[in-house]
């Protein structure tokens, strides 16, 4: 099985970017069983809406996890409810709009997805090493412990996102960190069979600070003033993961980390 990951796709840039590297990525690097990416960020830096949504699938994206900024557009709450095809993190409360696990299948294949968000310097949130344990016990007992088992954890904290690896290696395929908008060059395969990075980057502008311009979020450092975020308009780069994964055993043989500039949408 073989997946491809996008980082955040961040504010319009990174709708074009994802849009231009898609088709690129498939002839030089596919095919893809799944492809996945977080969505969190894609409607102007926060959240989704619904035609933002639809857009994506049509390019054929088959699954997307958010994290802290799902909740940014409200019109995204009943898109969560509806569709099994978009993840909210599973350690919000159970009260909260979505899921955060669940199965994709394609051309017979199956795939366990789990969403988390993490704690450290985050929003106060249940624990996502417990809602790990109960969700992952959940899914291998329905569909058999060799399933493949993807997470997007989205946390600020590098040590968090290593904690998690370490505590999940051997029960999941693969621990891809979000939220940073900065990849990482840490990827590897953990003893057990889990494949990791600390962070999958950021797929729209780069030539600024996390995917929002640098004349916009400046005053905030200088003077500590509030400031309207307007995202990058230049430097458009795919920022991602491709996961390969044995079927028979649902561990990972191989990460390998993508960037992908697009220097004709700059």
């Amino acid at each position: 099985m073989r997946i491809l990951f996008s980082g955040d796709v961040a504010w319009r840039i990174g709708r074009e970017t994802l849009a231009y590297s898609l088709p690129i990525l498939r002839r030089d690097y596919g095919p893809f069983d799944f492809v996945i990416i977080n969505c969190e960020n894609a409607a102007h830096g926060k959240g989704i809406t619904d035609r933002i949504f639809d857009s994506f699938i049509g390019l054929g994206v088959d699954a997307m996890t958010s994290g802290n900024h799902i909740w940014d557009k409200p019109t995204a709450f009943s898109l969560l409810d509806e569709d099994m095809r978009i993840f909210r993190p599973a350690n919000y409360s159970r009260t909260c709009p979505g899921r955060g696990h669940g199965i994709i299948e394609r051309k017979g294949k199956k795939l366990g997805i789990l969403n988390l968000e993490g704690q450290v310097f985050m929003p106060p949130i249940d624990s996502p090493f417990f809602c790990a344990d109960e969700l992952i016990d959940e899914m291998k007992s329905q569909y058999g412990e060799n399933l493949p088992v993807f997470v997007d954890f989205h946390a600020e904290a590098t040590s968090e996102k290593q904690a998690m690896v370490y505590y999940l290696d051997g029960r999941v395929s693969a621990v891809v960190g979000t939220h940073t908008h900065v990849q990482t060059a840490d990827e590897r395969i953990m003893p057990k069979g889990t494949a990791y990075i600390s962070d999958a980057g950021m797929t729209g502008g780069h030539d600024g600070i996390l995917g929002v311009s640098y004349d916009s979020v400046m005053p905030k450092f200088i003077e500590g003033l509030p400031c309207k975020f307007e995202g990058s308009e230049s430097g458009a780069a795919f920022n991602g993961v491709i996961v390969e994964i044995d079927d028979s055993t649902g561990l990972s043989e191989s990460i390998t980390r993508i960037q992908l500039p697009v220097n004709e949408l700059t």
